[in-house]
Order: structure tokens, then sequence, then C-alpha cells
């Protein structure tokens, strides 16, 4: 072992990706997390950062359509794929889903809201018409420290009649 076996390599390797729609170029050090490159290098504050560590789900971004903890993805393993943040997703004003959180008053202190919306969006698109449990079950990796479960589920589940009605 040398003394240089422990030094993090801060060498910038260029990450081009489709970030909301539209191509990006961002230079990070190799080891740093997607989480930081959206929130540090490409202006992004939505995805929230918490846990560091997958459990809390702020952090939540869509990765080539699946939703993935962005803390636990390397910038560089993005590259070549396509990004969708919360800001992405209302890119043309607030969602269908963004408006029943409101409707519901499923936004309590707000923090954990952009991991919870994209989780929801991510449902929905693979499921239109989940039952509560579904719900529960799909929003499971997002925590609210708020405990503002009940309304969350309850946009989630108007947000899915809302669509089935259109």
């Amino acid at each position: 072992m040398t003394t240089n076996d422990h030094v993090v390599d801060d060498e910038l390797q260029t990450v081009t990706l489709t970030l909301n729609g539209k191509a990006r170029t961002v230079a990070v050090p190799a080891h740093r997390t997607l989480l930081d490159g959206l929130r540090e290098e490409a202006g992004l504050p939505g995805t929230k950062s918490c846990c560091a560590e997958g459990e809390c789900g702020a952090c939540t971004v869509l990765l080539d359509g699946k939703a993935v903890n962005s803390c636990l993805v390397l910038c560089v393993e993005a590259e070549g794929h396509e990004v969708t943040t919360v800001e992405g997703l209302s890119a043309d004003g607030l969602t269908d889903l963004q408006e029943e959180f409101l409707n519901a008053g499923a936004v309590q202190c707000g923090f954990c809201i952009p991991g919870q919306v994209v989780s929801a969006e991510y449902l929905l698109r693979n499921n239109p018409s989940p039952d509560e449990a579904e719900i529960r079950e799909a929003l499971s990796g997002n925590l609210c420290r708020c405990a503002g479960y009940q309304r969350i589920v309850a946009a989630v589940q108007a947000t899915a009649v809302r669509r089935a009605a259109q």
C-alpha cells in the first residue's frame, strides 16, 4: 500500500447525456454522483440531497425512464443516457400530478416532494390505475418527514382518475 492508495482522483470526466430532453455535457470527477452532477454542474436544485445512501428517495430521477436514486449512480454512468429531473417533468408548467399534490395538500415542508413526484410519475407511466397498496409500495422508497403519506397517496389516486378521464 502506498500513500496514494486512498487519494481520490479528481481528474474531470466529460459526460454527455440527454438532460430533461436536451443534450448536455458536464465535466465531473469520476467519483461524483449523478445527484452532485445535477445539482452542482447542471444547476438543477430540484433533486434533493439528503441521506446519500439511497434510503430516503429525495434524489429520485428518471434514468432512461426508470426511477432511480441519483445518489447511488455515478454521474459518469449517465453517459449517453436520458435523465429526467422534477424540473424536466414540469418544463411546461405544473403537471397534473403536481396540481393534485397541491389540491390534496400533500406538500407540507416540501423537501421530499420532488422525489415523491418523480416516483409517482414513474408509477403512473407504468401502472395508470394503481390501487392504494400499489401506490404505497411504489412510494415506499420515498420518505416524508412530515408524515404526509395519506395526502400523497390521495394526490396520486386523483391524478390516476384525472388521466383516465382524458
